[in-house]
C-alpha cells in the first residue's frame, strides 16, 4: 500500500464534474478520482474549514462511530474495475477488533481528512491510474498533468459546489 495525501479537487473542463487528486509523499505520482459534487463539498468543507451548521453526512459518519466507542484508523483505495474505484473504511471497535466497511473512495476520503488518518492506494490502483509527476519520467505526461493541476483553488471550487449544493437543497 502507498500512502497517499489530498492535493485538492479540481473541475474535469469537459464535463464539469469534480476530481479529486491525491500524491503520493514523494510527489512523483498522482491518482486523480472522478468524484460526486456533494462529496466534493464536503472534502473541500473540511479542507478550507468552512463551518457547516448542521452536521455533514460525513460528520455524523464519525460523529456515529465515536458515540459507539470505534476509531476510525485508516482507510484504503484497494481495487479498481472498468474505472470503478473501491475502497475500505478501516476502523478498531470498543473491542479493538478490526472492521474494514466497504466505501466508495470519495466518502472514505471525506471520512479520513475528518479523522486525520492515512489514505493509502494499493500498487495495482496506481498501476492503473496514476499519472506520473515526476519530469523526468514521461515527460510530456507530467508536464500536461502540472499544468492542470497548477491553477487548483479549493474555495474557487467550494463556492461553486456550494452555490449547486444550496440550489438542491
Amino acid at each position: 500500500m502507498i500512502k497517499m495525501k489530498v492535493m485538492g479537487i479540481a473541475l474535469d473542463t469537459r464535463t464539469g464534474s469534480p476530481i479529486i487528486v491525491l500524491n503520493d509523499y514523494d510527489n512523483r505520482r498522482a491518482l486523480p478520482i472522478w468524484i460526486g459534487s456533494a462529496e466534493a463539498s464536503s472534502i473541500i468543507r473540511k479542507i478550507e474549514n468552512i463551518p457547516s451548521t448542521r452536521p455533514l453526512t460525513h460528520d455524523l459518519f464519525l460523529n456515529f462511530a465515536e458515540s459507539l466507542g470505534a476509531k476510525i484508523t485508516k482507510v484504503e483505495i484497494n481495487d479498481v474495475d472498468e474505472q470503478t474505484y473501491f475502497s475500505s473504511i478501516y476502523l478498531l471497535d470498543k473491542d479493538d477488533k478490526e472492521i474494514a466497511i466497504d466505501s466508495r473512495p470519495s466518502d472514505a476520503i471525506a471520512i479520513a481528512i475528518r479523522a486525520n488518518v492515512p489514505i493509502f492506494v494499493s500498487a495495482a490502483v496506481m498501476a492503473d491510474g496514476a499519472i506520473s509527476t515526476d519530469s523526468s519520467k514521461d515527460e510530456e505526461e507530467a508536464q500536461e498533468f502540472k499544468n492542470f493541476i497548477k491553477d487548483i483553488k479549493p474555495s474557487d471550487f467550494a463556492k461553486l459546489v456550494d452555490k449547486n449544493f444550496e440550489s438542491d437543497q
